[in-house]
């Protein structure tokens, strides 16, 4: 088969998968779990191998007219190049790992066969955002995926956090979308195209009449889809769904959308530079914030889910300081530790019956009950925090690298101010995330209370897939710093020596730090009775036992932070603890914002429709009606009535006559 071919077979293989597991799922069980793992491990060998024909080298392109639609035609385009080889390769690899792991994890949910087909979905349409050639044929990927989201995200859909979770999840990117959508038509308007390869042309050549407008309508699209301030809200409650689910979306699909149509198309939004600001200060914000936030998490999911905001905001930060290489290799290497931090965290949850890390603290023994979850989970959480030799020490100051080197002016198209924008709070985030990742490990596995309980063995499927996971977070980086170059268009990824040290020692001082507040909280605790401990969630609704809270868990949900020793991460932030743990309450300001007075408005608009409208409805209405009881009532049926009516009118008339011919 030709490159072209292999490439036209790779998203194609998973959405047949997902149609006959749709059809099979009820009259066939038995054929669910080999057509939800076949064809998504097939699609990877067959990406695999288009990757090898690639090489790094020219990409592959083929395109035919879909149809004809007048000026500007949208065409069945493949534009395979480095970077969509390569991003194609680490969709197709999670996705099997989470197929594999879900056959362990999702066992016995009577859902099973529609989940697995939406997987298959899902990521039939993220490959199709990473080949196409044509910006329609990648909206069509673009929103496929944010229904498989909707759907995936309320699998649980019986809990009502579910159900708010993907509705949420939807609006949010919906919102987003709106405003990219206009910018695919004015970008296709001023390349006469949808063509990437035109678009493209036409930037290069100066044919980009509006370049801000179009980069910031195009910016809030993948401000919604790769979940950046300020449309990052969603992300954190999308937890509500299945674990796997919550490793596919972050680590390759979905969220990795955004970053790649920017990488993708980055000399459009290169060509203004009030456009590359905006998105500098966007991915300032999102890594700063969401590290802060992470820190004071209690659910280990939305820690993650934080986790992930904040990795994101650093390949949006390489992206505007131009380097497009350290972005996708930071979209590489995050995709391997951060599948394998979810699905390491779905065993640990499993293990210890909660998801709040507060009951973990209190729980002694689990890093004995879930030994391959506890040391993988070490190796990801060592990658996250960016420590050498492991992937994320490479990827991650590669892009602080990138931005020392914008600072100096020298990098094309790119202001001075955005470089110094990436570079310190890539600086400040590396601290952070060492902070979180450390708290995190640490209120997990090092616990000490209550004996943790005994569910047996985990599934062979599941702990295979985090031993996998686990090979690429701890090689990647060190091979990929010396192989990628090639694939980057020639492009170097920099990490210069003074952030390499730089970035490093303040991921050392912020888990040394971390690990000194624990050892502070844990002596305190220690001259505190257990049994009055832990708090609910709402803060100050009042105090409740951790035995009770372990035994209720889910009726808690985000249960239970301890009051006055109980985390390193509240002696960390202080006073700032309350307002990260709430995400900084930009839910409660969009709800004053946009929410209420669109409630208010649609309530408004129900009153004036009931009471104003129906009004005039109802009276016109009630006219013929009393006009018609008028003459119903006339109609008795006798005969000598009517007679005596007929000679009534027949005198009126006369009189009347008479009248008007003695008047002339």
């Amino acid at each position: 088969m030709t490159t072209t071919t292999l490439a036209v077979l790779v998203p194609l293989l998973p959405f047949l998968g997902a149609a006959a597991g749709l059809l099979l799922g009820r009259t066939a069980p038995g054929f669910v779990r080999p057509l939800a793992i076949l064809p998504t491990l097939a699609a990877l060998a067959l990406a695999c191998a288009v990757a090898a024909d690639q090489g790094g080298g020219r990409a592959v392109e083929a395109h035919t007219q879909f149809t004809p639609t007048g000026s500007v035609p949208i065409e069945l385009a493949l534009d395979v190049d480095g970077f969509a080889a390569l991003v194609a390769v680490l969709v197709a690899f999670v996705a099997t790992c989470v197929q594999i792991y879900s056959t362990g994890y999702l066992r016995d949910d009577p859902r099973y066969p529609s989940y697995a087909a939406l997987v298959s979905l899902f990521t039939s349409a993220m490959l199709l955002v990473v080949y196409s050639g044509d910006l329609i044929v990648l909206l069509v990927g673009w929103e496929v995926m944010g229904i498989c989201s909707y759907f995936l995200v309320g699998h649980y859909w019986e809990t009502p956090e579910a159900r708010a979770a993907s509705l949420k999840a939807f609006l949010v990117t919906k919102l987003g979308d709106v405003p990219f959508l206009i910018g695919l038509f004015a970008l296709a308007t001023d390349a006469g195209s949808f063509r990437v390869t035109a678009v493209l042309t036409t930037v290069a050549d100066g044919g980009l009449h509006h370049p801000t407008l179009v980069g910031l309508l195009l910016l809030c699209g993948v401000a919604g889809k790769s979940a950046q301030f300020p449309l990052h809200t969603w992300l954190p409650d999308a937890m509500a769904g299945p674990t796997p689910v919550s490793a596919l979306i972050h680590a390759a699909t979905m969220v990795a959308a955004g970053v790649y149509f920017v990488a993708r198309l980055l000399p459009v939004f290169e060509a203004s530079a009030a456009v590359m600001v905006v998105l500098a200060v966007m991915s300032a914000v999102t890594m700063t914030g969401s590290a802060l936030a992470a820190l004071a998490q209690d659910d280990i999911k939305r820690v993650l889910a934080y986790s992930t905001i904040g990795q994101l905001g650093y390949m949006t930060g390489a992206l505007a300081v131009g380097d497009r290489g350290a972005a996708v290799f930071h979209l590489l290497s995050h995709g391997a530790f951060k599948a394998l931090l979810f699905l390491a965290a779905g065993v640990v949850i499993h293990a210890a019956g909660t998801n709040s890390l507060a009951v973990m603290s209190r729980t002694s023994g689990l890093r004995e009950r879930i030994p391959d979850a506890y040391w993988t989970m070490t190796v990801a959480l060592l990658a996250l925090a960016a420590i050498p030799p492991f992937s994320g020490f490479f990827s991650k100051e590669s892009v602080l690298g990138a931005a020392e080197h914008a600072t100096t002016g020298h990098a094309e198209h790119v202001p001075g101010s955005a470089g110094w924008i990436v570079l310190v709070a890539g600086l400040v985030t590396a601290l952070l995330t060492a902070a979180y990742a450390t708290r995190l490990w640490l209120l997990a596995f090092r616990g000490r209370g209550t004996e943790a309980p005994d569910h047996g063995r985990q599934p062979l499927s599941m702990t295979v897939v985090l031993w996998v996971l686990a090979v690429p977070s701890l090689a990647f980086g060190g091979f990929a710093y010396r192989s990628l170059p090639g694939w980057f268009d020639g492009r170097a990824l920099t990490p210069t020596l003074a952030t390499s040290v730089l970035g490093t020692g303040l991921a050392l001082v912020g888990g040394l730090v971390t690990y000194g507040a624990w050892q502070h909280t844990r002596t305190s605790a220690a001259q505190v009775p257990l049994g009055a401990v832990a708090a609910h969630p709402e803060g100050d609704a009042g105090l409740v036992e951790a035995e009770a809270i372990a035994a209720h868990a889910p009726a808690f949900g985000d249960v239970a932070y301890a009051p006055d020793p109980a985390d390193p991460g509240r002696v960390l932030l202080g006073p700032l603890h309350r307002h990260a743990a709430e995400g900084f309450h930009l839910d409660a300001l969009y709800d004053v914002l946009f929410v209420r007075p669109i409630l208010a408005a649609a309530s408004l608009v129900q009153f004036l429709d009931r009471e104003v409208v129906d009004t005039y409805i109802r009276g016109a209405g009630a006219l013929p009606r009393l006009l018609g009881a008028a003459v119903r009532r006339a109609q008795t049926g006798n005969v000598q009535t009517y007679v005596s009516a007929l000679l009534a009118g027949t005198v009126v008339l006369a009189v009347a006559v008479l009248l008007v011919a003695t008047g002339a």
